[in-house]
């Protein structure tokens, strides 16, 4: 079947013999045409299968009701939340929103963002990828006049409205969480450096660790760990230490924790009394793995909303001009059965 081209005004006009602009007026309910007349090219738009270029359209009349939003990976809970949390909003104010993935690469981000500014989408809600670079392609989204927002990850150089997540406070609460059931060598699977969220996690490991005394064992971090397969890497490479961890805090995700309980299984070590296991982010499966796992509930779907929001208080002509730029949303840590050796 041959590709058939996209009907235009131009091809409506031709039939009925009318001029462009008339057909135009009459699409876009003008008063200027009369209403036989607006009928007959409404009905004649409709045979010939007329769809109107809503981007074109909202470009005449100065606006564009689409949003662009760039996540690192769709598939994980976390951002998909964040998504729906978005689109709950922006579906209300009657925008549309483009999702683009950057599959954790900067180079795809990149291009990720310069489709967007080509699409010439109102505004980029971005949380950036693990290989993230330099931000010249983020100063460029304002050159262009398109309000950017990041969450999350985010780049702490650039002076644009973020919505955060207190990561280093929740990751101090887990920690201290399993010194007081009682575990005494606690492992961090820790994520990109280069990441903010990271850095926070890992601070507030240490953080935790010093209240209570204890040095840091640099034996008992491993990088990078946080897919399910890496988590479990870094779960044999820790056990096999002279004098191996008695708990595991994986500070990268849930996927990762879900490694690690995979090895402990197969060696037969008893969790939470031989070995304690504490994820990130609150994916579905931690409640139904046996034991349930301990993690972090990030709120994902409220960072949403609150990206959304921050926009249209900025767009709003009525909002403060000293809406805060940084909203900061508190996680919870959820206690489940990975982690309570002393049954409390």
């Amino acid at each position: 079947m041959e590709n058939q081209k996209r009907t235009t005004i131009y091809d409506i006009a031709k039939k009925l013999n009318l001029n462009a602009s008339s057909v135009s007026r009459a699409l876009n309910g003008s008063s200027n045409v009369s209403e036989k007349t607006k009928e007959l090219i409404l009905k004649t738009a409709k045979e010939l299968n007329y769809r109107q270029n809503s981007i074109a359209s909202n470009l005449r009349k100065g606006e564009n009701r689409t949003i662009g939003v760039v996540v690192p990976r769709i598939n994980q809970n976390f951002f998909s939340n964040v998504i729906a949390g978005i689109e709950e909003v922006t579906y209300q104010k009657g925008y549309n929103l483009i999702i683009c993935q950057s599959n954790e690469s900067y180079q795809r981000e990149i291009k990720c963002v310069d489709t967007l500014i080509n699409q010439h989408v109102s505004a980029i809600f971005l949380s950036i990828s693990a290989d993230f670079e330099d931000n010249e392609h983020l100063k460029s989204v304002g050159e262009h006049q398109i309000k950017l927002i990041q969450f999350d990850r985010v780049d702490d150089e650039l002076d644009t409205f973020k919505v955060l997540c207190g990561n280093e406070e929740a990751s101090f609460e887990a920690v201290e969480h399993l010194l007081t059931q009682g575990y005494r060598r606690i492992a961090l699977l820790e994520g990109p450096q280069n990441l903010n969220i990271f850095r926070q996690r890992k601070k507030g490991y240490l953080s935790a660790l010093a209240k209570h005394g204890l040095s840091l064992l640099p034996e008992l971090i491993v990088e990078n760990a946080w897919t399910r397969e890496l988590g479990a890497a870094a779960t044999e490479k820790l056990l096999a230490l002279p004098q191996p961890p008695d708990a595991i805090f994986a500070s990268t995700s849930d996927f990762a924790a879900l490694g690690v309980l995979d090895v402990a299984q197969a060696r037969g070590l008893k969790v939470p009394q031989e070995l304690g296991i504490i994820g990130f982010s609150n994916e579905a499966f931690t409640e139904i793995t046996q034991p349930s796992i301990t993690t972090i509930d990030q709120f994902s779907k409220e960072i949403g909303k609150n990206v959304a929001n921050l926009y249209f208080q900025k767009l709003s002509k009525t909002a403060s001009s000293e809406t805060n730029k940084i909203v900061s949303i508190r996680p919870k840590l959820i206690i489940r059965g990975s982690t309570l050796r002393n049954g409390i």
